[in-house]
């Protein structure tokens, strides 16, 4: 079956795609645009897994990308919240320093935050946390009140309800697994239909890097995915009443386990970050062989391998053994206890890793002729995604010569 052919194709119906498409449509009404989703329903891998949090801007090194996206995407999204109905919650955050080692990491992120823009951020001593938090027990904390809790699900959904009113198209069970150039155009086959495009731009998540190798290009890295488990709070357990988080570990690029309260209801408790054994590997017992091999053959994932396996070893004891993730909570609210956990889900982030084995910290996008490829987009990047994808429709303004 042949499809319409579209002046720009995005793949992926992840946040990122669809913030993508959406600036696209804003700025070049007159384009015609398609986008590709690989699943039954839109937003249904990272985005959907995710743990909701609108983040403020602390983490992220002055002048990068993440910071600078981050800080400008949290306010577009809260604006495009607003104009469309989707309910967020300014409900503000600490994170807390538990011993003497953490104080000066704590300092770093509030002159880090301060650097990135990050409106009203404050170092709060022991008493003024009580006030937010009375179960935690920190030497300092640094506050954020500005950090916010949405549905990235809904804010999905909004964004897919305005590219159709635009007049995109959004194909639905569309995975790409050829791609040919031909007469001007790049023919993607999804073995059912084929959709052509003069432009294409790569938000395949998970997938992002086998989609830049199906056009011929090697983008040198390679997606690892790593599986984060969380634990649900009891109805009934009152110890936490915003977003705790831990000073993050300088050493691994995750934030570490928390405490997050849900736009939906209720809280969770985590994640950690447990290699998984497939891209879409939301259990332990989810295997998948194509996964493992490219892994297995990929220099990159034993250089990282060797390098934070200390870690992986103590995320996977955490894992297995319930006590030992209650134990990294309580460091942050030692009333909690083991009857306050519930089960609860799971998410896979897909992390770029380089073949001299380093996570790639970064946003990271590659232009190529007539694509542009998201290679790299972990959190923030769905705080970011409205940000992000204007600044992905600047580039093409320029890479496919579609003017201003």
């Amino acid at each position: 079956m042949n499809a319409a052919s579209f002046d720009i194709a995005v793949i992926g119906g992840g946040i990122v795609g669809l913030g993508t498409a959406l600036a696209l449509a804003e700025r070049f009404p007159a384009c015609t645009l398609a986008l590709l989703e690989a699943e039954r329903e839109l937003a249904s891998h990272q985005t959907g897994h995710n743990s909701g949090v609108i983040h403020a801007g602390i983490y992220y090194r002055p002048g990068s990308a993440k910071a600078r996206l981050c800080v400008e995407g949290a306010r577009l999204l809260t604006e495009f919240c607003q104009a469309n109905g989707v309910v967020y919650d300014r409900c503000g955050k600490i994170i807390v320093a538990v011993s003497e080692q953490e104080l000066p990491r704590l300092q770093e992120l509030y002159e880090r935050g301060i650097a990135n823009g990050v409106p009203g951020l404050e170092i709060i001593g022991p008493e003024r946390c009580r006030e937010l938090e009375p179960h935690a027990r920190p030497l300092q904390a640094l506050y954020s009140p500005g950090t916010a809790i949405v549905d990235f699900s809904k804010v999905a959904a909004a964004m897919a309800a305005q590219l159709s009113a635009r007049g995109a198209q959004i194909f639905k069970q569309a995975r790409v697994r050829a791609i040919r150039r031909q007469a001007g155009f790049l023919h993607l086959n999804t073995g059912t239909a084929t959709y052509s495009a003069r432009n294409i731009i790569n938000c395949g998540g998970l997938h992002a890097d086998r989609i830049a190798r199906l056009m011929g290009i090697d983008p040198r890295v390679l997606v690892i995915p790593f599986r984060g488990e969380y634990y649900t709070l009891r109805p009934e357990c009152q110890v936490v009443r915003g977003l705790i988080y831990p000073v993050p570990n300088p050493e691994f690029p995750f934030l570490g386990a928390h405490f997050t309260k849900r736009i939906q209801g209720g809280y969770e408790a985590g994640p950690n970050a447990v290699l998984a054994f497939a891209r879409e590997g939301y259990r332990m017992r989810d295997v998948c062989l194509r996964d493992l091999l490219e892994m297995f053959t990929y220099a990159g994932f034993w250089r990282m391998a060797w390098k934070y396996w200390r870690m992986e070893v103590y995320e996977l004891y955490r894992s297995l053994s319930r006590r030992a993730f209650l134990r990294a909570l309580q460091r942050l609210v030692p009333d909690l206890r083991d009857a306050d956990l519930g089960p609860g889900g799971s998410g896979v982030r897909a992390q770029t890793v380089t073949p001299e084995g380093a996570l790639v910290d970064d946003f990271q996008i590659a232009e190529a002729p007539n694509a542009i490829h998201v290679l790299n987009a972990p959190s923030p990047a769905a705080t970011a995604s409205i940000a992000i994808g204007r600044h992905i429709a600047a580039l093409a303004a320029t890479s496919f010569g579609l003017g201003k």
